[in-house]
């Protein structure tokens, strides 16, 4: 069974309950973990603030906490097959996806450990003479770390690098559903790194419970949290009390726009790694896909002759495409939006139900799925589904478009596909998301910014930003030598 990890040492849960972690793909019981209560996370808060004020972390020197950064990239690296089995045993995606996963996270580790090194502050010109003037990077505090099921290492490490390279010290709760990741990786870094007691802390359980603590404790300093917009929005309210900082990543509906100008073979092949990576689970997947009229049926016709290439099943199995949905509640919640979705008129073009591959009956499968005759008005348009659907929507003028793609409360990514280079600037610009994709989906890498606009989060991750919002700006101006200010009459 795997345990907590509380300043320094490994523990059972305060009430010793236990959580059976299921596998998406046949329901099979794939682990036991702890399932902690919410004392469990004050305990875990109380050492790391106990780490900050009083212990040498946040004072080690930026190069020495970058090499131990690093060294947790290594360690992924060196792990990366034992990690990425128990991704896909998780999550139930194809192993050739966690294994991308595992790389990626080891650059993350490595890009942060490098910004740590070089951070230095900056110098500012004085208004008056013999001052030395200057402005410094310091760590916000203690950090409660809340991360999702579809990506569990990969968006414990954009948040756990960054927080701890800057000298904080960290509460760690991945998702429930999916916490051997995440919970592997903190066995290799206490077994292998001296990071003193308290500077990570890891908590396993329900974020009702678990997760209250983590956004109200006093002694709590900023929350970084990636999930749905009705917990973001909650969290967000509750930590207005005590005035956290707050870095939020949530969903998206994001748009694909393809204009007739491109290779159509070519768009419809990204159109479907767009929509159904990971069985539509991601939070910048295209399930929005918005086509010029004179090409609209070709496109469609395209996308659904090479649906039956997405083979479903066992992600340890070589040649699978798409794993299974999290588990059983999610699946009936896009099977929800799919029955929506054909009450309110939109036409079911493809997938829709269960796959009759008596394999996969007891696993959390769904069809590729894709609409269309939607309209924006439709709930299939306007809500996330986090699944394998996608709707396809016309337009006719380049302004159309792009009112169309930003005709949403979210604002995460988006792409557009065209050869006329003017254009492609013109609606990057225009798109209201936070990252645009130019003839391409999905690319990322630690160097630039993720984040979105409107409902889509606050505050940015990967980047130097995403470096800065675990930081502090202090202003730090230094009179060499002091004189009476003149400010009151001197005897």
């Amino acid at each position: 069974m795997t345990l907590l990890f509380l300043d320094g040492r490994w523990q059972p849960a305060g009430g010793r309950a236990t959580r059976e972690i299921l596998s998406p793909h046949d329901g099979r019981v794939v682990a036991e973990v702890a399932e902690a209560t919410a004392e469990d996370a004050v305990v875990a808060i109380t050492a790391a603030r106990r780490a900050f004020d009083t212990g040498t972390w946040r004072h080690t020197p930026a190069p020495e906490r970058a090499r131990a950064i690093a060294a947790i990239g290594q360690l992924v690296a060196e792990h990366r097959e034992d990690l990425a089995h128990l991704e896909t045993l998780d999550t139930g995606k194809p192993i050739a996806e966690s294994r991308v996963d595992m790389d990626d996270i080891a650059a993350v580790f490595a890009y942060f450990a490098g910004l740590a090194g070089n951070e230095a502050g900056r110098v500012v010109a004085a208004p008056s003479p013999g001052v030395v003037s200057r402005v410094q990077r310091e760590p916000v505090g203690v950090c409660s770390l809340i991360t999702p099921w579809n990506y569990p290492l990969l968006q414990a490490a954009w948040k756990l690098a960054p927080a701890l390279a800057a000298g904080n010290t960290v509460v760690l709760k991945p998702s429930e559903l999916t916490p051997l990741t995440t919970h592997r990786l903190v066995e290799l870094i206490d077994t292998q790194l001296d990071l003193p007691p308290g500077v990570l802390n890891l908590v396993l359980g329900a974020g009702p419970v678990v997760g209250e603590p983590l956004t109200t404790h006093p002694d709590v300093d900023l929350v970084s949290f990636t999930g749905g917009v009705a917990t973001g929005s909650a969290i967000m309210a509750k930590a207005a009390a005590t005035i956290k900082r707050v870095a939020l990543e949530l969903g998206g509906k994001n748009p694909n726009l393809v204009f007739a100008d491109v290779d159509l073979d070519l768009a419809a092949d990204h159109a479907l790694t767009a929509a159904y990576l990971h069985a539509g689970q991601v939070c910048s997947a295209g399930s929005r896909l918005l086509v010029d009229a004179s090409i609209h049926d070709d496109l469609v016709e395209r996308i659904v002759a090479r649906l039956p290439e997405i083979t479903l099943g066992d992600g340890f199995v070589e040649g699978v495409r798409c794993g299974p949905l999290i588990s059983p509640e999610h699946r009936a919640k896009v099977e929800g939006y799919i029955a929506g979705a054909i009450d309110d008129g939109a036409s079911l073009v493809a997938g829709g139900r269960r796959p009759d591959d008596p394999s996969l009956a007891h696993g959390t499968y769904l069809l590729p799925t894709l609409f269309t005759d939607v309209d924006p008005s439709m709930t299939i348009v306007r809500e996330e589904v986090f699944g394998p659907v996608l709707t396809v929507e016309a337009f006719r003028t380049e302004a159309e478009a792009v009112a169309l793609a930003n005709d949403t409360v979210y604002g995460l990514a988006g792409a557009v596909w065209t050869n006329d280079a003017g254009r492609a600037e013109r609606v990057a610009g225009a798109l209201r998301c936070g990252t645009v994709w130019i003839n391409d989906f999905h690319p990322y890498f630690p160097q630039a910014e993720w984040g979105g606009f409107k409902r889509s989060g606050i505050g940015r991750e990967l980047g130097i930003a995403g470096y800065d919002e675990y930081t502090e700006l202090k202003h730090v101006h230094h009179t060499l030598r002091p004189a009476v200010s003149g400010w009151l009459p001197t005897g």
